[in-house]
């Protein structure tokens, strides 16, 4: 482990964690901007034609730019610093905010469009006006795919970057932001396409039965993403630790130090997107006293903290009883 480069060395080798920063606010802010416009779009097509799917469509676009303000939130309130007060730092609110965009999912999208549809399954509506729906959906078709191409490619540069696989990485990221616009942009090209359909079917059949049931589906499908996300983000919070090949990576790196002997104790756990909390038992070389064993001490925790993904380390001596941790 060289000191003039990455103390720990996991910067490159992600605990799931490369730090977010500028790439994520640029993909929220797109995805705000393009759902913004998608749901004024949407809504004008849903009063116009009468659909209930565009209905469903109107209400899961202006969830997802509800939750785009939540995800801003998360990005900045969670790249504050350590103070007297958060110890810690701030990095869980990131993961706090983001459980807020997703509950709003669930609630403003997945049980709104259900609900609409089944009443109108109940008491349907003939629509009209059809091709107004259709420019509007091809239109959120593109601007939905040019957000979500944004999160592809931040998520395919960050996969690349850490060695691992596409879908792996979006769903063990530390970094919540991404995940969440990434799910509700394939969330919603997919919903795109049931209104769709559900819109072409009342069309030719002239019974409003497939457009209600477009909506129940997008409803639906906002609910299993909503649950996902809901899920990952109680694991971060809960205090999610690193995956065994990042804590592996960690112990050789400590190891590597001519002054470190033995690892008998590793813990690595997030405090917020791309930020680690460091605690390890440690046995130093040679049989120094005290008062210079915790001055080594304290100088690797700073060394250790000079790494960008490592928010605290706390170290303390290893016993000789202890069992020594191996790669």
């Amino acid at each position: 482990m060289q000191e003039q480069t990455s103390p720990v060395g996991v910067t490159g080798t992600d605990p799931a964690a490369a730090p977010a920063g500028g790439e994520s606010l640029r993909t929220v802010v797109i995805a705000f901007l393009a759902n913004l416009l998608i749901a004024v779009a949407k809504s004008f097509a849903a009063v116009v034609t009468g659909s209930a799917s565009m209905l469903a469509e109107a209400a899961h676009s202006w969830a997802d730019t509800g939750n785009e303000i939540f995800l801003l939130v998360a990005d900045r309130r969670s790249g504050r610093g350590r103070d007297a007060r958060h110890p810690m730092g701030y990095g869980r609110e990131a993961y706090v905010w983001s459980m807020f965009a997703a509950f709003g999912l669930f609630t403003a999208g997945a049980v709104v469009s259900v609900f609409h549809g089944i009443t109108e399954l109940r008491n349907p509506e003939e629509a009209s006006d059809f091709a107004v729906a259709y420019v509007v959906l091809a239109l959120s078709f593109v601007l939905e795919g040019v957000s979500f191409t944004q999160a592809v490619v931040q998520t395919r540069r960050g996969a690349r970057r850490l060695h691992r696989g596409f879908a792996d990485h979006v769903l063990n990221t530390s970094v919540p932001t991404l995940r969440a616009v990434f799910f509700e942009d394939a969330a919603a090209l997919l919903g795109i396409l049931i209104a769709g359909t559900g819109v072409v079917l009342h069309q030719v059949t002239g019974s409003p039965v497939p457009d209600a049931v477009g909506s129940i589906l997008v409803g639906l499908l906002l609910g299993v993403v909503a649950v996902v996300l809901i899920d990952r983000n109680r694991r971060f919070l809960v205090g999610q630790a690193v995956r065994p090949e990042v804590r592996t990576h960690v112990l050789e790196q400590l190891l590597q130090r001519d002054d470190v002997d033995r690892v008998t104790y590793l813990h690595l756990e997030f405090l917020g997107p791309g930020r680690l909390y460091l605690v390890a038992a440690v046995d130093m070389a040679g049989d120094d006293v005290e008062h210079h064993l915790a001055v080594r001490l304290r100088r690797l925790e700073g060394l250790l903290e000079e790494d960008e993904l490592v928010e605290e380390a706390v170290l303390t001596l290893a016993t000789p009883e202890e069992k020594a941790l191996r790669p």
